[in-house]
């Protein structure tokens, strides 16, 4: 190859691979009202539920919340996108989504937009954002304890082979024995206490709902200070009396995210957590004393990201996916994406996007491939100076196996 073509070839592969997206909030169309998407959905997201209040701090909290979402998105788009130009990323997503599906961003017509979802059948507009963003599969969250979600599964629908279930064990794990007590609502005989009869239960409950969800890992949001190993916390007594031994024996991952310091400010409610430095070491134990388990992780403050690419050197099955939550702007996604590939090469997850509205797969993807690409052509214009030019058919391999989601599988 051309050297001075090899960063045009880079980029342009990874613009047009088709991406499986490995952590969203994102749910399967037979969910009905789950999925959320469409214009007041992308407004009132909850980044821009945060910001808005930047911009009219003499808002109540209160008063903005118990507003409807359209009322909601009224304001947010007058403050953020009418009265400022919306230069934040939560805002600039919005732009991108809109530019994307050929609508006229130069009108600032509200109206029009909704007008446009409002005429969208909500399957052709799946298959419409999944082309649009290059998505061939996304990984969902799935809370059997949510009453919203739970009933549908245990009804059952006609699944979309697209969506891929995911078991969230937040509303299990998190603060014991509150979950115990949801436990108990589901008939699994377990009690406030870590005996051994709860943590069968337990397991039960685990492998019962990854059967019937078909999840191809498990998943939890945890705060800074998770520690392993720490005798006095149910939530690490639960972790590897229950969690991992079921992952060992289904041999599938147990993904962690770490670093959320939930409702700092509880009038936010959704918007209002934040993010505190966790303890990589902690991580580094896990994968070391269950070197038969696959750990994914990823971390929510950046101080931490180094970290953790060191720690997955020295552990082949922990894997570092994503730049989550206030980590998914592009100044620290090109800066973490460049240390991975300098520190891990291709053996890491560069993105997921995280998407709470089917929408958002649109610009968080078109963003984070830019700036994949440009990383990524950048480190092979490096090899090349080095003497290694690599072909088109070795790139489009390399890309494959970033995006392909085949790490976790």
């Amino acid at each position: 190859m051309d050297k001075s073509k090899i960063r045009e070839v880079v980029e342009e592969t990874v613009r047009r691979t088709a991406i499986t997206d490995i952590h969203t909030h994102t749910f399967d169309p037979a969910m009905g009202g789950l999925l959320l998407w469409g214009i007041d959905e992308l407004l009132t997201y909850h980044y821009l539920v945060a910001e808005v209040f930047r911009a009219r701090p003499d808002m109540a909290y209160s008063d903005f919340m118990s507003m409807a979402k359209p009322a909601q998105a009224d304001i947010i788009w007058d403050e953020l996108f009418v009265k400022r130009s919306p230069v934040s990323e939560a805002c600039r997503g919005v732009v991108t989504v809109l530019h994307s599906l050929g609508l006229d961003t130069g009108s600032r017509d509200l109206r029009a937009y909704r007008a446009y979802f409002s005429g969208q059948n909500v399957r052709d507009y799946v298959e419409r954002v999944f082309e649009t963003a290059g998505i061939r599969k996304v990984y969902m969250t799935n809370d059997p304890m949510d009453p919203a979600e739970g009933p549908l599964w245990e009804k059952g629908f006609d699944r979309d082979s697209r969506f891929l279930g995911v078991l969230r064990l937040d509303s299990a794990l998190i603060n014991w024995p509150e979950g115990a007590a949801r436990l108990q609502r589901m008939g699994y005989r377990v009690d406030s206490s870590l005996s051994g009869s709860t943590i069968k239960e337990l397991r039960r409950y685990l492998n019962e709902w990854c059967d019937k969800i078909d999840a191809r890992y498990m998943a939890i949001s945890m705060p800074p200070e998770f520690r392993y190993p720490d005798v006095e916390s149910s939530l690490t007594t639960l972790m590897i009396k229950a969690v991992v031994p079921v992952a060992r024996e289904r041999n599938i991952p147990v993904a962690m995210m770490i670093g959320v310091r939930k409702l700092v400010n509880p009038e936010l409610t959704l918007a209002g957590d934040s993010v505190g430095c966790a303890d990589v070491a902690t991580v580094e134990a896990l994968a070391r004393d269950f070197g038969d388990v696959r750990f994914m992780v990823t971390m929510l403050a950046r101080e931490n990201m180094h970290a953790l690419c060191v720690a997955a050197r020295k552990f082949k099955n922990m894997l570092p996916f994503g730049c989550w939550w206030f980590l998914n702007n592009p100044s620290l996604v090109r800066e973490i994406t460049a240390m991975r590939l300098e520190l891990l090469g291709l053996s890491c997850i560069p993105q997921h996007s995280d998407s709470r509205v089917l929408d958002q797969l649109i610009y968080k993807w078109t963003h984070s491939r830019q700036i994949i690409g440009e990383v990524l052509g950048g480190k092979y214009a490096d090899l090349a100076r080095s003497g290694w030019v690599a072909s088109r058919q070795e790139i489009e391999r390399d890309v494959n196996l970033l995006f392909d989601g085949r790490s976790i599988e």
